[in-house]
């Protein structure tokens, strides 16, 4: 830079060190919290994410569902109907309680996909971002899980679920917050790799209501529930993984 006035220097460069900044600041604020990997503390949290790990080494791999409590309880009370739908298609469970979107983006850079290509994933996640993220990022949270597993796994067909609801009835903050966010998300699906599915209605009452048959804590599944997941997904499932 040839500055002939000092001063008219100083002030340029004031106004590009300003620019600058200013833009790092912008470009900061969009790195908020759900699309920032980390990964969650606890040594629970990294032994099951690390026997992820060593289960993808193994390879044959059809099918994966990624997801945070609601998807880690596949194990728990859902694990008579996993085995009735999922035993003998080679999936793999890489839920875990807890998580939000920047955790499994963490996860998905750190091995739980190295390695394998499965027919299909279906990814249900953001419910634990509402009491931290308002819809618009954990949709971004979101968008950017699907947008590394359309990078680590190209082949994969992704089946992106609606936040499942939750709470007693439709009055309830959290559900609200995660009907905003479904609404952002369904726009993810091309219908080529990336598909959209509700099956919200399929766990509630008429009036909007949670039974607690179906979704006893208001948040997570009974048997019951999970075999209306399985059910509820099971024809879009089948076209994913091209099964006749």
């Amino acid at each position: 830079m040839n500055c002939f006035d000092r001063a008219g220097c100083r002030t340029t460069l004031l106004v590009v060190i300003w620019l600058l900044s200013s833009q790092a600041f912008a470009d900061d604020a969009k790195q908020h919290s759900a699309v920032k990997p980390i990964p969650q503390k606890g040594e629970r949290w990294k032994d099951r994410h690390e026997r992820f790990n060593a289960r993808v080494k193994k390879g044959n791999v059809d099918l994966i569902f990624i997801g945070d409590s609601i998807t880690h309880a596949w194990a728990g009370d859902g694990k008579r109907v996993w085995e009735k739908f999922y035993g003998k298609r080679n999936a793999v469970n890489l839920g875990i309680n807890s998580d939000r979107t920047q955790h499994v983006l963490w996860r998905l850079d750190h091995g739980n996909v190295n390695g394998i290509s499965p027919k299909a994933a279906v990814l249900m996640i953001g419910t634990n971002n509402a009491r931290e993220n308002p819809p618009a990022e954990t949709a971004d949270g979101i968008k950017a899980i699907v947008a590394k597993l359309r990078k680590k796994l190209p082949k994969t067909k992704i089946l992106v679920l609606a936040i499942f609801p939750r709470g007693k009835d439709k009055n309830d903050p959290f559900r609200r917050q995660n009907i905003k966010t479904n609404a952002i998300i369904k726009n993810f699906a091309d219908e080529k790799m990336v598909f959209y599915l509700d099956i919200g209605e399929e766990f509630m009452t008429d009036d909007g209501r949670l039974p607690s048959k179906i979704v006893p804590d208001l948040v997570h599944l009974s048997h019951d529930g999970f075999e209306i997941w399985a059910r509820s997904i099971e024809p879009s499932l089948k076209k994913l993984m091209a099964e006749n």
